[in-house]
């Protein structure tokens, strides 16, 4: 895959690794925009960076992705990649009753309705468009989860599914589907969850990880394999329970 001159989507790019994907495709030479539910990240991504183009949107809701493709059909009718980043993690315990698994419906809705969705809705527009892409962004816990995070490792192991059955799909196109399957990563997104169980590794960096996601890309590698992930993907069975007890009694 060509790593300049395209012009990219990145759903929930105000921070983490949306906004580290989003600064190294700029300065690779891309034009780029991000979205995302909270304007002021938007905001101070854009005045760190202000070549960025940016979209204040809900991807979980309908009217959101809707206004988001007329954004795009109207003002970066050459848009060739998308970005499915946005995603959001809850800690659920299932023996509370339905107190905590209420909280989970916007993580489905961000974390998989909203790729599937929006798949569907960019993919008439990418058709067509040299160098045309869907990258999808899943996660190691796709393979073996973490208890306290069901919901969420469910998510991402059906991102996975529905990145393999999309890009046999879409094969026969110009679209090409990647998946970029990173290890825990040192984000907002559950560094909360770590600290309070007493964690003090916080995985690797989001600007690390984004520098993976382009080597793989360059390469055409359509599942890209960040760190420990290797590890959880390739586990066989004797591996996978033992990681399993080992990742889930800390």
């Amino acid at each position: 895959m060509k790593l300049s001159g395209n012009t990219i989507l990145i759903t929930g790019g105000g921070t983490g690794i949306g906004l580290a994907l989003a600064e190294l495709f700029l300065k690779e030479g891309n034009e780029v925009l991000i979205c995302g539910r909270r304007e002021e990240m938007l905001l101070e991504a854009k005045k760190k960076n202000p070549k960025l183009h940016v979209k204040v949107c809900d991807v979980s809701n309908e009217n959101g992705r809707k206004s988001l493709l007329q954004w795009i059909e109207a003002e970066f009718k050459n848009l060739n990649i998308l970005v499915n980043n946005a995603g959001i993690q809850r800690e659920i315990d299932f023996t509370k009753g339905p107190a905590d698994i209420e909280k989970s419906v916007n993580e489905i809705k961000i974390n998989f309705e909203s790729p599937v969705v929006l798949s569907a809705l960019f993919t008439p527009l990418l058709s067509g468009k040299e160098n045309s892409a869907i990258i999808n962004i899943s996660s190691g816990l796709a393979f073996i989860p973490i208890t306290i995070m069901p919901v969420y490792c469910a998510t991402k192991a059906a991102l996975h599914s529905y990145s393999i059955s999309l890009r046999h799909q879409l094969q026969k196109t110009c679209i090409k589907v990647f998946e970029a399957i990173p290890p825990t990563v040192d984000t907002d997104l559950d560094q909360g969850a770590r600290r309070a169980r007493g964690q003090t590794d916080f995985g690797i960096s989001a600007a690390e990880t984004a520098i993976e996601i382009l080597n793989g890309l360059e390469k055409d590698e359509f599942e890209i394999l960040i760190g420990g992930a290797k590890f959880l993907m390739n586990s066989s069975k004797t591996d996978f329970e033992n990681t399993f007890l080992l990742m889930n009694n800390r």
